[in-house]
This record gives C-alpha cells, sequence and structure tokens, in this order.
C-alpha cells in the first residue's frame, strides 16, 4: 500500500467502527492489498471453451460504488446483488476488501427474465471477505424462502451465478449439513473464471460436510472453474471437514489451468465413522454419474487426515469418469490408491494423459 493511500484506508475502516480504536467492524470495506497469488497458472496449457470463458460487463445492470472505496459499502453490494442481473465495480484506483457482516442469501426470482441470474465481477480489484465470522454467498434455488421459480430445481439452468476476477476470503460455515465456507450453491447453474479463494472454511467434522471454499449441488451443468486459485500459499489454504477446497454430490466439474494448494480435510472418521470426515485435501466428489476433469492444473501440497489428500472421488452407482490432462498432482499426504498417490477413487474409470502423479 502507498503512503498516500494508507491512512484513507483508516479513514475508511474507522467510519464502519462505532469508535475508532476499538474492535474491528463486523462489516465495512477498506484499502488493502490482494491477499495471496494470482488467479490460475496464467497459462493457456487447456484452452477454454466459450462455456468456461469469463462473460461480457461492458453493459452492468449495477454499478456498486461511484468512484471511492468509502462507497463500496456491503449494503451496496448486496443491494445490487439482490437486483441481479451483471455486477461490476467502481471503487476508486486501489484494490479494496467488502466484508459482509451476514451471509448474503441470493434471491432466486430477480434479474433478467425473473430467473436469478448473476455476473459478478471484481475487474480484479475487489476481494469478498466474510470477515472470518460469515459464508459470504448462498444461493439456493430449492429454498422457498428465497422464491421458487420452477418445480424442478434439481436440473433447472438457472438461477446462474458466476463469479469471475474476483478474491473470496475469510468465508465461515459452521452448518453441519452443507459446506462451503465462502460460496454454497444449490440448483442452477455456477462458473468461477480468474478468482482466488483463500483462507475459507467449513465444519471440521462431518461424513458429507464439504467445500471449505465452495460446495455444489444440483447443477444442471457442468461446473467450470477456470484460471483460478484455490490456497496458492503457506497460511492461505481453504479447509473443511471434507474437500479442503470444492465439495459436491452428484456435481460434474471441468477445472481449467488451476491452482490448487495448502488446502485441508481436516475432519476425522471418514465416510462410515463418527463424526466422519477428512477425505479430499483438494477435492470431494460425492454421488452417482458425474465426472470430474482436469486440464493444466497444478494440485500440490494438500492434506487429508483421512483419505485422498488432492481427490476424493465416490460413485456410488459406478458411472463416475475422471479426465486427467497435462496436470501435476504431486505432494498431496492421505490414504492413497495404490499407484495414484493423493488419489481415492472408487466406482469410476480413470483416463489420464499427459499428468505427473506423485
Amino acid at each position: 500500500m502507498s503512503p498516500r493511500s494508507a491512512p484513507l484506508a483508516w479513514a475508511v475502516a474507522c467510519a464502519f467502527l462505532a469508535a475508532c480504536g476499538g474492535s474491528a467492524p463486523t462489516g465495512g470495506v477498506s484499502v488493502t492489498p490482494p491477499t495471496g497469488p494470482a488467479p490460475g497458472t496464467g497459462s493457456t496449457t487447456c484452452a477454454v471453451p466459450p462455456e468456461g470463458a469469463a462473460e461480457d460487463v461492458s453493459r452492468p445492470t449495477s454499478v456498486v460504488g461511484s468512484g471511492r472505496p468509502e462507497t463500496c459499502t456491503p449494503e451496496a453490494l448486496e443491494a445490487a446483488l439482490q437486483r441481479g442481473g451483471v455486477i461490476t465495480f467502481d471503487c476508486g484506483p486501489d484494490h479494496v476488501t467488502i466484508t459482509v457482516p451476514h451471509e448474503i442469501r441470493l434471491l432466486n426470482d430477480v434479474g433478467p427474465g425473473g430467473l436469478g441470474d448473476r455476473v459478478v465481477d471484481g475487474g480484479g480489484k475487489v476481494t469478498l471477505s466474510g470477515g472470518g465470522r460469515n459464508r459470504i454467498l448462498y444461493q439456493d434455488g430449492c429454498d422457498e424462502s428465497l422464491h421458487w421459480i420452477t418445480s424442478h430445481c434439481d436440473d433447472f439452468p438457472h438461477p446462474r451465478l458466476v463469479l469471475q476476477n474476483l478474491r473470496f476470503e475469510g468465508g465461515v460455515s459452521t452448518d453441519p449439513v452443507r459446506g462451503g465456507g465462502a460460496v454454497f450453491a444449490r440448483s442452477g447453474q455456477l462458473k468461477i473464471v480468474n478468482s482466488v479463494f483463500t483462507g475459507n472454511r467449513c465444519a471440521d467434522v462431518g461424513r458429507d460436510v464439504a467445500g471449505g471454499a465452495v460446495y455444489a449441488h444440483l447443477q444442471a451443468g457442468p461446473v467450470y472453474v477456470v484460471n483460478s486459485t484455490f490456497g496458492g500459499g503457506s497460511g492461505l489454504g481453504n479447509s473443511g471437514s471434507n474437500g479442503g477446497a470444492l465439495g459436491s454430490i452428484g456435481v460434474s466439474w471441468v477445472v481449467l489451468n488451476g491452482v490448487f494448494s495448502d488446502n485441508r480435510a481436516v475432519g476425522v472418521g471418514r465416510n462410515d465413522g463418527n463424526p466422519g470426515g477428512g477425505n479430499g485435501g483438494a477435492f470431494y466428489l460425492d454421488g452417482n454419474t458425474f465426472t470430474f476433469a482436469a486440464c493444466g492444473t497444478q494440485v500440490t501440497g494438500n492434506s487429508a487426515r483421512e483419505l485422498a489428500g488432492a481427490v476424493f472421488l465416490v460413485s456410488n452407482d459406478g458411472t463416475g469418469s475422471l479426465l486427467l490432462d497435462r496436470s501435476r498432482f504431486s505432494s498431496n499426504p492421505g490414504v492413497s490408491d495404490a499407484g495414484m498417490p493423493g488419489f481415492f477413487v472408487l466406482g469410476a474409470s480413470a483416463t489420464v494423459t499427459a499428468t505427473v502423479i506423485e
């Protein structure tokens, strides 16, 4: 931070304190340098299909802020999110962190066509934080309290939630059933592009509680995670009972040109123990027919207290698929399959091409 911006950061932070010099605010905005590495590998090792690419935000529905950091309040953020559509930010020239004082529960019947679709683009200069207290974003197309838009939320392609050019940190969920410390998405379609997730966590124990950073369920199609980083350095990792970075049941994933490191599955008891958990240091993937595909992705230095320091994948009906291409999986301790360090794969076919697993 430059000497000129330091006083501004303090002034902005103080605006959200009951009195300057008191305890940290429960929500607010501050001028801060970004925490952690750049998003993804920064390479184009694997081509990104149109459905996985960043989306056009040249005509936003809402702009959070009016050119100064103090205008990018959590209230302004939540108001924009609840209008739906395309959301961008104008918080000034410096990187800002917006700390939300509570989980933002996204309404399903807003935006174009009343379908709840959102594209949220931070322009590479915005971190959304849970302040180490609460989850950041919650989307659930099957939750009546958030307004139903369909009678078949299990396969409906809306609401869409696209998160791009953002950072998420300090998101926390203590829900004993649902994971996703930063983002929980059930129903519709989630996509993550050019983003960084650090220091998020979900509940420490539980059999299917997963996704220290992100949890997805009942997605209409594969979740694309493109050129994004989860963890990325010592002390920056995400954690949860299972799936330190990502968790899901019955969801297909396409992970392209990503970085996953220093994430941890910290539960104990596996899926048949009490209280359960500890599987999948980076990824926890359960369900029936689904595919996990990773291309051009680095998965290193993650850990699991029980099974699979990198990828835990169980297809209960034996129809799952694991596709690995031009990626590296290394130094991911946990009980593993023979010949595949860092992996526990059950009920799924595996196709591995030009990939290092060590």
